[in-house]
């Protein structure tokens, strides 16, 4: 999943030209869709191109928040998107209707939703996070998403930026990898997922010129993966 954070047509048509076969989704990030000049026709790109778009689900929140949810379907219709991002990361939101919108959306829409806080201060517990996300995949979520926000430095990481590694292992040890899409929008943080998990890991928030750069992590084309996928016979070549 790449991020948008307010390419315009001809920004996009150049990411479509030069790596639009290695996304699936693009995220219109957080609230710029509503910013944004010939954001219609900037879907079409995308879409033309077989990639799924979302908005950013902060801007669920925003038209939730005002009472203005019917609005907001309007809003999504008009934009022509086929996918939603559901999401309470910056408000309070009960789970039971959380699940309830993912529920009721997923009837015409594809659903992502969105598991963690934005704020660096929310302490969620495992036990939670698990909760949290079976309960939304099975309310009809096609993926869950692991929050990092756009700085990579809450939900799923340390404020350093390193990775919640016993979060994210009790997670994985009842939540199956695949229906997982882990936020990471930094390079050590894709570097980590791909060696633990492999190169076929979900990873999203990355910018679009660092999609063919990510490509790279995954096909170990690049020094930080370079000796990860390879047979244990080129073992020799390794550095000692």
């Amino acid at each position: 999943m790449v991020m948008d954070k307010g390419l315009s047509v001809r920004e996009a048509e150049d990411f479509v030209e030069s790596a639009g076969h290695l996304a699936d989704f693009v995220k219109l990030g957080f609230g710029t869709s509503l910013v944004g000049n010939k954001v219609r026709e900037k879907v079409k790109v995308y879409r033309q191109a077989n990639i799924k778009v979302y908005v950013g689900g902060t801007l669920f929140e925003a038209f939730l928040v005002r009472n203005r949810f019917d609005d907001y379907l309007k809003y999504i219709d008009n934009l022509g998107l086929d996918t939603i991002e559901v999401s309470d990361g910056s408000i309070i939101l009960e789970h039971e209707i959380k699940c309830e919108y993912i529920r009721k959306l997923s009837e015409q829409y594809t659903v992502l939703s969105e598991v963690g806080s934005k704020e660096s201060g929310m302490i969620i517990a495992p036990g939670r996070w698990i909760e949290m996300m079976q309960n939304e995949l099975q309310a009809g979520a096609f993926k869950v998403i692991g929050e990092a926000r756009e700085g990579g430095n809450v939900g799923i990481y340390r404020p350093t930026g390193k990775a919640h590694t016993v979060l994210i292992n009790k997670i994985l040890a009842k939540v199956p990898g695949d229906l997982i899409l882990w936020e990471a929008p930094l390079k050590s943080q894709q570097v980590w997922f791909i060696q633990h998990f492999g190169a076929n890991v979900n990873l999203g928030n990355i910018a679009p010129a660092e999609l063919i750069p990510l490509e790279t992590l995954r096909l170990g084309l690049r020094g930080d993966t370079f000796f990860s996928f390879l047979p244990a016979d080129f073992s020799k070549f390794q550095p000692k």
